[in-house]
């Protein structure tokens, strides 16, 4: 499971999914909070070339289609950008 997915099970404001993690989209668009960003690991190539259409992309910017589940991530913090909630 991807935390896109988890976030849209329990339908998180401002994680839309349009592309049902396909990293197509750029609707999942998230904020990696200081100390989580080396646990969810870098971002692909296809991922950079994604956020690259999203709006107010930082460095700790992610698609949280691309960050899976685990239990390195229990208690992960992400924020979602404002223009998406």
């Amino acid at each position: 499971m991807t935390v896109m997915e988890a976030a849209v099970k329990n339908s998180v404001p401002g994680i839309d999914a349009d592309c049902g993690g396909a990293c197509a989209c750029g609707t999942c668009h998230v904020y990696v909070e200081p100390g989580w960003q080396e646990k969810v690991g870098v971002r692909s190539r296809m991922e950079e070339g994604t956020l690259e259409l999203a709006f107010d992309i930082r460095r700790n910017s992610r698609l949280c289609c691309q960050i899976r589940v685990s239990d390195t991530l229990d208690g992960l913090r992400l924020r979602v950008p404002e223009s998406q909630g």
